[in-house]
């Protein structure tokens, strides 16, 4: 089994484990794991809409234009009882990671950085050159609010503060709260490791960067798609990361509900099918 699927997979046991371990009183052990497995699930998902669907492909690269109203609300939902991220820092870093992915200037990981030197850049990332996140979106009020570190602190307590008022008991809700950042870093290091160094995945372009394309089922469905870097790399501005109507796509199922919903549209741009790419539509 790859590292990545061994490591992710262990991360989800030890998860379930340590949630069983942790029950509270009155609780059977497997009430206490379903229920963990259940906040994962939360966390993961809302975390995935937050980052891969709204900021990532809505916001840093304008492929899809989602509603105002969605994108602030999943942005002060999920940094007050999720896994806080600033939004602001976030593209600003990621637009900077494609204009120089792999070498100086990247914020995320040069091409010489190993695992434990990525891991450590999930929290200390090397310092932008410029500001390229001024989108007016991310100038409105609740964009603001949440990009800040009084807000970075407070989120810390309030999403434990969720966990308290619903389970009352210290032990268990650490032990989630805990286990899903764990996740979260796993669900880092797939898109700014495994998925930059040409040992792990495969590549349909050959660039001048380390982008690879990693197409397991977790890795793709735990990244909302964002695994699939290589074919992102080469086209960042296509709403879609699978090139090939064989390529499993979770991120774009999720963008295809929400479509259905009236939550989001495609831009001119995300739209735009790129030549020589074997999909025979964009499937939107």
């Amino acid at each position: 089994m790859k590292s990545y699927n061994l490591s992710g997979y262990s991360l989800i046991l030890l998860h379930g484990l340590f949630s069983g371990l942790a029950a509270p009183p009155g609780w059977s052990v497997w009430l206490a794991v379903a229920v963990g497995f259940l906040y994962l699930g939360f966390i993961w998902f809302f975390g995935g809409l937050y980052l891969s669907d709204v900021l990532h492909m809505g916001i840093a690269h304008k492929t899809l234009a989602y509603k105002k109203w969605f994108m602030k609300f999943l942005a002060v939902f999920f940094n007050t009882v999720g896994i806080y991220v600033n939004p602001i820092e976030w593209v600003n870093r990621h637009r900077h990671h494609h204009a120089f992915s792999d070498h100086e200037g990247d914020p995320s990981k040069l091409a010489t950085d190993g695992f434990w030197r990525t891991m450590y850049l999930t929290f200390r990332p090397y310092k932008c050159k410029s500001n390229l996140a001024g989108d007016a979106i991310l100038k409105t009020l609740s964009f603001r609010l949440v990009s800040n570190w009084y807000f970075a602190v407070f989120a810390q307590f309030s999403s434990f503060a969720l966990l308290w008022v619903l389970f009352r008991d210290v032990k268990y809700s650490l032990v989630l709260w805990l286990g899903a950042r764990f996740l979260g870093l796993w669900v880092n290091m797939i898109q700014n490791y495994w998925t930059h160094d040409r040992r792990f995945g495969t590549r349909r372009y050959a660039d001048e960067d380390n982008a690879m394309n990693i197409g397991d089922w977790l890795p793709v469905t735990a990244t909302f798609s964002s695994s699939l870097q290589n074919n992102h790399h080469h086209y960042p501005n296509f709403l879609r990361n699978s090139h090939d109507g064989n390529e499993y796509d979770f991120g774009f199922m999720t963008v295809r509900v929400m479509k259905a919903l009236g939550l989001v549209k495609p831009t001119p741009v995300g739209a735009r099918k790129p030549q020589g790419i074997p999909l025979q539509d964009i499937g939107i």
